[in-house]
């Protein structure tokens, strides 16, 4: 029977009926009940006798101020858009590596880059699939799910699981079990206004809850603003939009090359002579006959059918441009009637396990009709990220998939790195990234496609991203497949070790082609007189900028939209130029580039939303004049 409380009377229950040693499991991401965490907690830091075990993944804070230009910006708009936010008290005493000792936090997914020095949450990560999560966590004894839900009132009897059903609806039977075995385990809930309300597999009925708080919680979500697409990120995006084929399945990723695809797959199918024109400009001739095989440049017909762990704003915009609008059912005879296009009723168009996204992502959710909702089917991750279980009807559905994924380092044999870096610390997580890699090579028709951008830059030192060796991968090369970058694509399926290199070679910045070359020679991977062909030796960014001028229409900067004011979007690029250009310990570079500033009349609105009109004191000034140098070398055309 659902007891109705408060927080602090949920605390109170957990403590009396749970052993003394609690392993409490929260979604990934949007749907932990911070409010009821933080009380726990506090609580039992003041409880040396009780442990608590904390099994999550990506806990989500607000970004770091930092100090400086950085901070005079990201203050006030991380109280807009953030506002009464709660943040998670764990997530702060994580960071500084203060927590308790009789209190652990095991992630299997963080929030990318932010615990990369924290000791705790790096000795306390656990590297494991998304599709193996709940499994894991339920081993380990878990007697404790809490989580954010919401209601609608026209189902009073339900609650949703809404963001996060993706982990719970695989646990839900595990401890049913385990409960039949006469263990105690609390499922607790808690309300979020603002949560929409998905109906569905996520739906479950409110006397499930053992315990259900009885405030309802209306401080805001936790979400993602759109952060600018590259001119590099634009290419990335527009070579991958030619392998997507119609009629298929889509699953992308968060980030803004995820949202340079998805800018690329609305240009394709609504500005289609525009976007022609532009691949003409690029010259797809290396890649023709893999992209008409497998993909292609016309507009959407069929339509496609998203298949993602995480349902993003990218997919979204897709099925509200039409483009994700091939519909797919529960069962077989269904699905087979509709790949036969005997079948044209209100089917799924998206499946998803959790999602995540900008204010406006959960707003147009929110205001959607119940059932237009009902068809995003957010579920279990199981059915997402793996084939077995009703493997026929995901065969059925998952026709001609493209499982698309980044990285941030691909060695030129052709493995791929995305989730920890060579000394050993986790920047994020391998999350399902290698569900979809595996899936794309067992279905039929599927192809698993990597996104890396071939080359980075910071503080003036230029490196490439693809490299000989590194000392750990994410996806081994014995499951290398396509990855695209701004230059290109390489088809690496079934190829050779030097036919691989080469592939690749091809696609990686001109700067670093004659080291990667000379390394991979002198290892006896490709012959001594191996030469790329003449149409690669151009892979710069001078050459892409150029394209980009002559098509600008379809490079937006936010192509989804954007939080940023127009003042804050022309700081925001002067600052990350700033950030790759200069190391702040380089004083002379620093005082160069100040003294070639513009005068302060030529930005007057961007000086004054960084507070910087009139300058109090040579600190101030410089940063006046360092902002002005960023403002006058990326004002847009």
């Amino acid at each position: 029977m659902t007891q109705r409380c408060s927080i602090e009377m949920a605390v109170d229950q957990v403590l009396a009926r749970l052993p003394t040693h609690i392993h409490m499991g929260l979604p990934l991401g949007l749907g932990k009940p911070n409010a009821f965490v933080n009380a726990l907690y506090a609580r039992i830091r003041q409880l040396p006798e009780r442990r608590l075990t904390i099994y999550t993944a990506l806990s989500l804070g607000r970004p770091d101020l930092g100090d400086g230009l950085q901070r005079r910006f990201l203050e006030p708009f991380v109280e807009r858009v953030f506002a009464d936010y709660e943040e998670l008290d764990y997530l702060g005493d994580l960071r500084k590596d203060s927590m308790p000792p009789n209190i652990r936090v095991e992630q299997f997914f963080m929030q990318p880059g932010s615990l990369l020095h924290s000791s705790m949450a790096q000795q306390d990560y656990v590297s494991s699939n998304y599709s193996h999560a709940a499994r894991d966590i339920n081993a380990k004894g878990l007697n404790l799910i809490a989580q954010l839900v919401a209601q609608d009132a026209q189902h009073p009897e339900l609650l949703s699981l809404s963001c996060n059903p993706d982990i719970t609806l695989d646990l839900l039977p595990m401890i049913a079990r385990r409960r039949a075995a006469g263990e105690t385990i609390l499922l607790l809930g808690q309300v979020h206004a603002e949560l929409p309300y998905m109906p569905g597999a996520c739906e479950l009925p409110r006397q499930d809850f053992d315990l259900l708080i009885d405030t309802v919680e209306q401080r805001r979500l936790f979400s993602t603003p759109n952060m600018p697409v590259t001119t590099q990120d634009h290419f990335i995006g527009l070579h991958a939009s030619t392998l997507v084929r119609d009629g298929g399945t889509l699953q992308i990723g968060i980030g803004a090359m995820g949202d340079a695809l998805t800018g690329a797959l609305l240009a394709r199918d609504a500005d289609n002579p525009a976007y022609q024109a532009l691949m003409a400009d690029i010259d797809l001739q290396p890649w023709q006959r893999l992209i008409e095989r497998e993909g292609g440049t016309a507009a959407f017909d069929q339509g496609l059918y998203g298949c993602s762990e995480m349902f993003v704003n990218g997919l979204l915009a897709l099925v509200e441009a039409g483009i994700v609008r091939r519909p797919v059912y529960a069962d077989e005879q269904r699905q087979q009637a509709a790949n036969a296009g005997q079948l044209d009723d209100q089917g799924v168009l998206v499946h998803g396990g959790f999602f995540l996204g900008p204010r406006s992502f959960y707003q147009r959710l929110r205001e959607m009709p119940l059932a237009m909702r009902r068809r995003f089917a957010m579920s279990a991750i199981s059915y997402i990220n793996e084939l077995y279980g009703q493997e026929p009807l995901k065969r059925l559905q998952r026709r001609d998939a493209r499982f698309i994924n980044t990285a941030f380092i691909m060695t030129l044999m052709g493995a791929g790195v995305a989730d920890q870096l060579e000394d050993g610390r986790v920047l994020s997580g391998v999350g399902g990234q290698y569900n979809f890699v595996t899936q794309g090579h067992a279905l039929e028709g599927g192809r698993s496609i990597l996104l890396l951008r071939s080359w980075r830059e910071s503080g003036g030192e230029v490196s490439s991203n693809l490299v000989w060796g590194y000392g750990h991968c994410t996806i081994p090369r014995h499951l290398r497949d396509v990855v695209v970058t701004e230059y290109g694509i390489a088809d690496l399926r079934g190829q050779t070790d030097a036919e691989v290199i080469a592939r690749l070679l091809a696609i990686s910045d001109s700067r670093f082609q004659a080291e990667l070359m000379e390394q991979a020679k002198k290892a006896g991977k490709l012959a001594p007189g191996f030469a790329l062909e003449a149409r690669f030796s151009d892979n710069t960014p001078q050459r892409l900028e150029a394209l980009r001028k002559r098509h600008a229409q379809l490079f937006a900067e936010y192509p989804l939209g954007s939080d940023f004011t127009a003042e804050e979007r022309d700081v925001l690029r002067a600052l990350n130029w700033l950030k790759s250009k200069f190391k702040l310990s380089e004083v002379l570079e620093l005082g160069k580039a100040a003294l070639d500033a513009p005068a302060p009349e030529a930005y007057p609105a961007q000086l004054a939303r960084m507070g910087l009109a009139r300058p109090e004191g040579l600190k101030e000034e410089l940063y006046q004049r360092l902002l002005l140098a960023g403002l006058q070398a990326t004002v847009v055309a």
